[in-house]
């Protein structure tokens, strides 16, 4: 990213290369749509080059790139008045690709009702498992993204999981 701050536009290609997925698996995960999610990832990258001047070394490339993800996902949606982001579509749910039917239904089960536990989470909360779990950042990093101390991050973290827990044991008994 220095190298495209100081003027050597070609390396935003490499950069592209290297945290495309990451950031489409973010969008797609807050609004289940993969042109949106595409669009949205190409729109980073020309805030990244307009605003290549306020990166600093200070902060991890990762964390500067994903606020600016942030940022473009709550303008999109408060351009299109959909203030509410929708809910994740693929959990990073460990399948056991066992041949046993059974098996696989029940698992199929458990992820049925781990999403719809997802989606009766506030956006926010919704936000901070995505970046934390899904997308496997750290806490001060997830902080630093959504502005506040990493304390702080841990502890939405750990709410949201336990509101999530309670959501998903309500669900699992009906």
């Amino acid at each position: 990213m220095l190298k495209v701050k100081n003027g050597e536009h070609h390396k935003l290609g490499l950069l592209y290369e290297r945290y495309k997925k990451r950031l489409f698996g973010y969008f797609y995960h807050m609004n289940k749509d993969a042109g949106l999610s595409e669009d949205l990832v190409q729109n980073v990258f020309v805030r990244v080059l307009k605003y290549k001047h306020t990166y600093t070394e200070e902060s991890k490339f990762i964390t500067w790139i994903f606020q600016i993800a942030r940022n473009e996902g709550y303008d999109y949606y408060r351009k299109q008045k959909k203030h509410q982001h929708q809910d994740i579509d693929e959990v990073g749910y460990n399948l056991n690709h066992s041949d046993d039917f059974q098996q696989k239904m029940e698992v199929l089960e458990k992820k049925t009702i781990l999403k719809r536990a997802m989606e009766q989470l506030s956006s926010e909360k919704r936000e901070v498992l995505t970046l934390s779990k899904f997308k496997e950042l750290k806490y001060k990093e997830v902080g630093e993204i959504i502005g506040c101390t990493e304390g702080a991050a841990r502890t939405k973290v750990h709410r949201a999981l336990f509101e999530l827990k309670e959501i998903y044991l309500t669900l699992e008994k009906r």
